[in-house]
């Protein structure tokens, strides 16, 4: 079992909204792109929220979400994980989303894509704790099949509320 490693968090200017995943998956890591799981519904569910005709290329996916005023990082910044599931997490070490919050105060919104990220943000970080900063736990967008698993309608209609914080 190998030590894995987040990717580096997406930053536009003054961010209003960060999305946090758990940990990447072995796909996503391979490529170093965030949701680069081709079957992950996360930048589909994105472009229909705003309206937007799906994007092909990385830089162009980071390019809409930066206009959008939206960050992306993980919970996790380190943990042992064989595949990608996020069931079998070990020995995970979280990010510094506190210093990330106190760096960009205009984040109002933490979206926890996913139970697992949501669960690893309140293990963490105090959510008492937080300066004015909604956490809300969103569907995952992952391929695989869990046990709260919505339509992808229903994800869209949920993960429409991060429309509110911009």
């Amino acid at each position: 079992m190998s030590k894995l490693t987040s990717l580096a968090p997406i930053l536009p200017k003054d961010p209003a909204i960060l999305i946090v995943g758990s940990m990447p998956s072995i796909k996503s890591l391979e490529k170093q792109e965030y949701y680069g799981n081709p079957r992950n519904h996360f930048w589909d569910i994105l472009f229909e929220i705003f309206n937007q005709k799906p994007l092909l290329e990385y830089d162009d996916k980071l390019a809409f979400i930066k206009r959008h005023r939206i960050a992306l990082w993980d919970t996790i910044g380190s943990c042992y994980r064989d595949g990608s599931l996020d069931s079998a997490i070990m020995d995970e070490e979280p990010n510094d989303i506190a210093g990330l919050l106190d760096e960009y105060p205009a984040i109002q919104l933490i979206a926890c894509n996913g139970t697992k990220s949501f669960q690893t943000f309140k293990k963490y970080f105090d959510l008492s704790k937080l300066r004015d900063v909604d956490v809300r736990k969103m569907p995952s967008t992952s391929p695989i099949p869990g046990r709260y698993t919505k339509t992808f309608a229903g994800k869209v209609e949920e993960w429409q509320r991060i429309l509110d914080y911009l």
